[in-house]
């Protein structure tokens, strides 16, 4: 029986599922779960995940939605990168996100003086994973020569900016150079996986580029 993946590939923790099953060689079947139209919220979703999010894994009847590595030691280590990571790099990028870019599209509005306080935990948490998270002589998490769940997780954390103005991407992650290198690295390290997996995201990214554009040519016609 084929494992099941069920994600959205817009939702940062799906992505990191999948790209970790494709570059594992792990089979699978992909279901769509779309968060904007709330099929994470419908019954039969939730017979799979009764905390109503995703990604989940279903194999038979087996059912999965938190995943961990069997060693322990991997384990402890690995869980305190993703333990961190849910309470300050993901709650910054994506409150800054959100509240910069991607609120209207789901029918909120923009909220500057949010969008302010989650660029200082963004950035607080840029600054933990340039001085803390990336220690060693590894060039990925915890001084890893390779990429775990925790490097794909944080890494397609930091993905959701793509969908920020050039500008403002630029302008906080620049300082951060191990940071960069840490996100190149991980990237080819997944490769062709990493940008197949992230083509929802840059569809988004090229729509929003596009409209950026069209506005700033109506501003200077006016």
């Amino acid at each position: 029986m084929t494992l099941k993946l069920y994600v959205d590939r817009m939702s940062q923790p799906s992505r990191a599922v999948l790209i970790f099953c494709k570059v594992n060689g792990i089979d699978f079947e992909e279901v769509i779960i779309q968060l904007d139209k709330g099929k994470h919220r419908s019954p039969e979703f939730q017979e799979i995940n009764p905390m109503k999010q995703v990604p989940a894994i279903e194999d038979g009847r087996f059912k999965l939605f938190e995943r961990y590595p069997a060693d322990l030691y991997k384990r402890a280590k690995i869980d305190s990168v993703l333990d961190w990571h849910h309470a300050n790099l993901r709650r910054g990028a994506v409150g800054y996100a959100l509240n910069t870019t991607l609120a209207p599209a789901l029918g909120l509005p923009l909220n500057p003086q949010a969008a302010a306080e989650a660029e200082k935990v963004l950035l607080a948490s840029l600054d933990k994973i340039e001085s803390f998270w990336l220690q060693g002589n590894g060039r990925f998490l915890l001084g890893s020569t390779q990429p775990s769940i925790a490097d794909l997780s944080l890494v397609c954390e930091l993905m959701q900016l793509e969908v920020v103005e050039e500008k403002d991407r630029g302008r906080i992650l620049s300082p951060y150079k191990r940071v960069l290198s840490w996100i190149d690295d991980t990237k080819k390290a997944t490769t062709p996986h990493f940008d197949e997996i992230h083509t929802v995201l840059f569809n988004v990214k090229a729509r929003l580029q596009k409209h950026r554009s069209a506005k700033a040519n109506l501003h200077s016609k006016m």
